[in-house]
């Protein structure tokens, strides 16, 4: 005589019909997050961005005074000219398609090589300013390679090789380097900067 309270195996038609109803779940699930995540929400950030900060949400792209678009406040160039302010170190050539630069220790000797090249190259174009005095920041690599500041001092220690190219006052300088000198966030983040790029524009103004 069977027990009453033994239970029997679920059928096998049962149990097809419970993964049919799961795989329905994860899939009704799968598409739901799918139109969240991958449509309405990047469409509310990106409307809102565009609305709020429209010059941000558009790269923060720097125009010159006849309203070309000449680069992004984001991203350095690689200034060569001797008369203009030249950035920072970028081992990738300040390619915006990607960031990085070489994770090399101090004593690696490629390192020490390129950090040589860079001060050779200071002492060529800027004779009178000894090696000993140029910031750290003009001979070392951005952890990302794209910075498009340099710190006041470094803008500062250029102008005696500017002014003597372009014939500009260094106190005309000195003042333009001030007027494009950032302070830090909100006070208290990061340090005083200057973007070498709208500094160069600036310049560029003074020598048409």
């Amino acid at each position: 005589m069977n027990n009453p309270l033994q239970q029997s195996s679920p059928a096998p038609h049962t149990k097809a019909g419970s993964a049919r109803v799961s795989l329905g779940i994860a899939v009704r699930t799968s598409l739901v997050f799918i139109v969240l995540c991958g449509v309405l929400y990047p469409l509310v950030t990106t409307g809102a961005a565009q609305l709020l900060m429209p010059k941000q949400a558009g790269g923060s792209l720097v125009t010159d005074s006849g309203g070309k678009v000449v680069g992004s406040e984001l991203i350095g160039q690689n200034f060569t000219e001797p008369q203009y302010f030249h950035g920072r170190v970028s081992s990738i050539e300040y390619n915006g398609a990607g960031s990085g630069s070489n994770n090399y220790a101090p004593s690696n000797p490629d390192l020490i090589e390129r950090t040589k090249a860079s001060i050779e190259a200071w002492k060529e174009n800027n004779p009178d300013v000894p090696a000993s005095k140029v910031p750290i920041d003009l001979v070392t690599n951005s952890g990302s390679g794209l910075d498009p500041h340099i710190s006041p001092q470094a803008a500062d220690i250029q102008i005696p090789r500017i002014s003597k190219l372009t014939g500009i006052a260094e106190a005309e300088l000195d003042q333009l380097v001030k007027e494009h000198t950032e302070g830090r966030d909100l006070g208290v983040f990061g340090e005083s900067r200057v973007n070498v790029l709208k500094l160069n524009l600036a310049l560029a103004e003074l020598l048409d």
